[in-house]
């Protein structure tokens, strides 16, 4: 599926909106790393990826892997978009009973290829995943997204030494660099930088990007494919909270829902920027 930037851009929106929305209706959650991962998200099932919501586990799709699985919001609200389920589901987030918990469960909600939780582990998933498909000289690729806090926890780097001493050039990492975590500003608590020659000293293809902008994410990932013999990551700067006024780099809505008020004004903010387009 090839869509124009301009139709990319209208789908964010509305995958923010149902954030918003899950969020909201949930009274918790995780809004500011959500918002920030919408564009690469959106992306990912809406042009990048071989994937069909009518076959769910089709065995030649392409595997995805949120670890930092706090910002289930943002892979829910895509796939509800995509059309892996209906978008009402959404409201029903961190419910008793709901298929939508507050980490993706690949048992129970259709689109999720793996379960996440815990930080650090979807990297190891994803190196498994892509050693599996070379094993089978299968032709679907293995994307990741990992949050920049979480490249503080040392089994990310284990996952990535394993990639590229296996020469994964079927997995694409990508890293969500919003600079800032539950506890403030990455730099200050336990900072991972630079974060691109971690990942160039392990033997990947780096590619740097403005993490909202079509035109830099299409190229990346394009270069990602076409490049042969080492995995790549692609290090997406991006703002917390994007698209919400408030919201946006404040670390305070790394992990809280907003009020009645604040989600009318979320919501009034992102319906005007749709009709702006």
């Amino acid at each position: 599926m090839i869509m124009e930037n301009i139709q990319l851009t209208k789908k964010a929106i509305e995958v923010r909106k149902d954030i918003i929305t899950a969020v909201h209706s949930a009274k918790s959650g995780h809004p500011g790393g959500s918002l920030s991962a919408a564009d690469i998200l959106t992306y990912l099932y809406f042009e990048e990826m071989n994937i069909d919501p009518e076959k769910p586990g089709m065995p030649e799709r392409d595997r995805f892997v949120l670890s930092k699985g706090h910002a289930a919001p943002a892979l829910y609200s895509v796939l509800a978009e995509r059309g892996y389920f209906d978008r009402e589901l959404l409201k029903t987030l961190r419910h008793t009973g709901s298929i939508l918990q507050g980490h993706p469960d690949m048992k129970h909600i259709p689109g999720v290829d793996m379960s996440a939780g815990s930080l650090g582990q979807g990297l190891s998933a994803a190196c498994g995943m892509a050693l599996a498909g070379k094993l089978d000289n299968a032709a679907y690729r293995v994307y990741a997204m990992l949050g920049d806090g979480e490249l503080q926890e040392g089994q990310i780097w284990e996952a990535a030494m394993f990639a590229g001493h296996r020469r994964l050039d079927n997995l694409t990492v990508t890293v969500d660099n919003n600079g800032l975590q539950i506890d403030g500003n990455i730099t200050d608590v336990c900072s991972p930088y630079p974060i691109d020659k971690k990942f160039e000293a392990f033997n990947f293809n780096v590619i740097n990007i403005n993490g909202h902008d079509f035109d830099e994410i299409r190229e990346a990932f394009a270069a990602a494919e076409n490049c042969k013999g080492m995995p790549t990551a692609i290090i997406a700067h991006t703002i917390k909270g994007r698209g919400v006024s408030f919201m946006e780099g404040q670390a305070s809505w790394h992990g809280k829902a907003p009020d009645d008020e604040q989600y009318a004004k979320a919501i009034s903010e992102l319906e005007k920027a749709g009709e702006a387009l």
